[in-house]
């Protein structure tokens, strides 16, 4: 297995882990909305999306919301290459 392929799976792994509110957050991030355009689509206060976003850098284990959007582009380019 190449490490692609290892760092492919953590990333699955990874983003199995997170709940579902933090998957959409994450898509909101992968978007381009900001915090407060997140919040207001779920219905829930900025805080919150802040704090997802932290519990969400760490389970995928990047810095910051570009990284955490890269990995999920990652991820998604990965299961329509695998796929299709």
């Amino acid at each position: 297995m190449s490490t692609t392929n290892i760092a492919s799976q953590d990333l699955k792994t990874a983003l199995g882990g997170l709940t579902p509110t933090q998957m959409r957050v994450l898509e909101g991030v992968n978007s381009g909305l900001l915090n407060k355009q997140i919040a207001f689509d779920l219905g829930i206060a900025e805080a919150t999306v802040k704090a997802h976003m932290t519990a969400l850098m760490r389970k995928l284990n990047v810095h910051n919301r570009t990284q955490a959007a890269i990995a999920a582009q990652s991820l998604v380019q990965g299961l329509r290459s695998a796929g299709g």
